[in-house]
């Protein structure tokens, strides 16, 4: 078995001696984004496009599956030259956990007004805010893939009323899920986490006519991916003082420029796209079991929709 793994050489540790560990049977390959593509290279039976390549898929044409090391796949539909068979994401692998944590630490941070103290603390304000429990909070989880639905269950087990949103009909026991009707499903809504994935239909998706039908003093939590807020609508409903504040972890434009308004405001918390890391050990085992299993003429979970990108 061949295997062509697109990531600069600089990056190929660990991962280069993961994969060969996990599949000993196989042959990895290291191609070099920005290096010219090269004749005679060994056609890979699989292709893993970590990183992207305007070249990668003129050295590989025809293999019989590509494999993201995330669960983004917009890196690899725009690479030139794709081949038109099964690309596979990573389901999880050990992001899950991370986003769980991270979304119910911004939750139970707005339940206990942790941000509109620190703004307080800011000018010297000295005010007892009224207490409130998670029960008084609805909560509203945007995308109920594996991650998504693993917060929505997470924030239920901390007492919150929660909605789900997704594109079709989903089932997350304790949540109140909505298929499509996105402005029924903001309405009133406390605190809301966006986990989508970055597509056609989600660019734009959250701007201020979505925004205003948040409850007042609502709160943002973005951990899916950037182009889904538009963020000239959050920061004027922020000054306008309709939304609280947000806590983001994605951005249009990564790192986050040092101009950018998102750093000099105070009802703003900034993470440096933390929230879900990768973790090596476990995205190989599962593409690498993915991987065997198509090897036995299987079919395997995480292909990806090519008209939806996801």
């Amino acid at each position: 078995m061949h295997i062509a793994l697109s990531l600069p050489a600089e990056d190929a540790s660990p991962w280069v001696d993961l994969f060969a560990s996990a599949l000993p049977e196989a042959t990895i390959h290291l191609h070099e984004p920005g290096v010219p593509a090269r004749d005679g290279v060994a056609r890979a039976d699989y292709a893993i496009a970590a990183y992207p390549s305007d070249t990668f898929f003129l050295e590989q044409p025809s293999p019989k599956a590509v494999f993201t090391v995330s669960a983004g796949v917009r890196h690899v539909l725009r690479m030139p030259h794709l081949p038109a068979v099964p690309i596979v994401r990573v389901e999880d692998a050990g992001m899950a956990p991370q986003m769980v944590r991270y979304a119910v630490t911004a939750a139970m941070r707005f339940v206990q007004r942790l941000d509109a103290y620190r703004v307080q603390q800011s000018t010297g304000t000295w005010r007892q805010l009224d207490p409130r429990a998670p029960g008084d909070v609805q909560c509203g989880v945007m995308g109920l893939g594996v991650i998504g639905s693993a917060i929505a269950r997470a924030l239920v087990n901390e007492g919150f009323a929660v909605r789900g949103y997704a594109r079709g009909v989903k089932s997350v026991e304790g949540v109140r899920c909505f298929a499509g009707d996105l402005g029924t499903f903001l309405a009133g809504l406390d605190f809301l986490v966006s986990v989508l994935p970055a597509t056609k239909l989600t660019t734009g998706l959250l701007d201020r006519r979505a925004l205003e039908r948040l409850a007042d003093g609502a709160h943002v939590v973005n951990i899916g991916r950037g182009n889904v807020l538009v963020d000239d609508d959050l920061l004027a409903l922020i000054d306008e003082g309709k939304l609280a504040g947000a806590t983001l972890d994605v951005f249009r434009e990564e790192p986050l420029p040092p101009s950018h308004p998102f750093w000099s405001r105070p009802t703003i918390t900034v993470t440096p796209h933390v929230s879900g890391l990768t973790i090596p050990e476990e995205t190989v085992a599962q593409i690498a079991g993915k991987i065997r299993a198509l090897e036995r003429g299987e079919r395997v979970s995480g292909v990806v929709d090519v008209a939806r990108e996801y």
